[in-house]
């Protein structure tokens, strides 16, 4: 079975692979190798080598074993595009995800350009949405690299946001999320940052969604920005409406 995933943007968790290393300064609090050295140190066997990227070939066909329709977010404990993940591991993990139509999976990485040189080489379903992280405007090419991919749904997720991003080219984003770092050592978020970027969400219609302001706490600091939450959805399909409304509007 999936897992139930604490992630406000999506239904489950589907980690064919875990374990991941630094690429950017997003990275510094990683709260994916946070939990993996936990889980490690109380003897999980899929994290009996902590953080270090490894791969799960027999969870690889769960998804095909799901009853229910869902919203999967793809290894959340590490990166899809990992130099240290085998390409043609990669290719099965497609491979499922094509054949499991039934449901909507969500892929994001930092590493925009090894996803360049993979998607020429992918035969992409149109029921996986593809995703950039961009922490800070250094990593603004990462959004032109994603352009470049003809996945149905293009996101981004601005998290941890650790400064402003002004004058973004929206052009062909079908969908941004805003967090804050959580965890412990969480750098800052300031609400002017966020407010600019919803702004500039509603100049160029695209749908914003605002995840946390993070913190040591994020249940405590929680959601709301000015007053409200927003939780907006890309363009979707009837079948995607549907998912959307049973995992992010409960």
């Amino acid at each position: 079975m999936p897992s139930n995933s604490r992630i406000e943007w999506t239904g489950s968790t589907w980690n064919p692979v875990t374990g991941c290393d630094k690429v950017s300064t997003g990275c510094e609090h990683c709260y994916a190798e946070r939990q993996a050295r936990r889980l490690q140190a109380m003897g999980v066997h899929k994290y009996r080598n902590g953080f270090k990227v490894t791969i799960h070939p027999h969870v690889l066909e769960e998804p095909l074993k799901w009853s229910k329709p869902r919203i999967t977010f793809v290894n959340s404990m590490s990166d899809l595009f990992h130099d240290d993940i085998p390409f043609d591991y990669v290719e099965q993990i497609f491979d499922v995800m094509r054949r499991a139509h039934q449901h909507v999976f969500q892929i994001l990485t930092k590493r925009s350009k090894k996803l360049v040189r993979a998607y020429k080489r992918l035969n992409w379903p149109e029921n996986v949405w593809m995703g950039v992280t961009v922490e800070s405007r250094p990593y603004l090419y990462r959004i032109n690299d994603l352009r470049k991919i003809d996945a149905r749904i293009k996101f981004l997720s601005l998290e941890p946001l650790l400064g402003p991003l002004v004058d973004i080219d929206l052009t062909g984003i079908d969908w941004v999320v805003v967090g804050g770092e959580s965890g412990p050592g969480a750098r800052i978020m300031k609400e002017e940052w966020i407010w600019d970027i919803k702004q500039q969400c509603d100049q160029q219609n695209v749908p914003f969604f605002f995840k946390q302001w993070g913190g040591i706490n994020k249940k405590q600091t929680g959601r709301l920005l000015r007053g409200k939450i927003y939780d907006e959805m890309p363009p979707l399909r009837s079948h995607d409406h549907q998912l959307a409304f049973r995992y992010l509007q409960a």
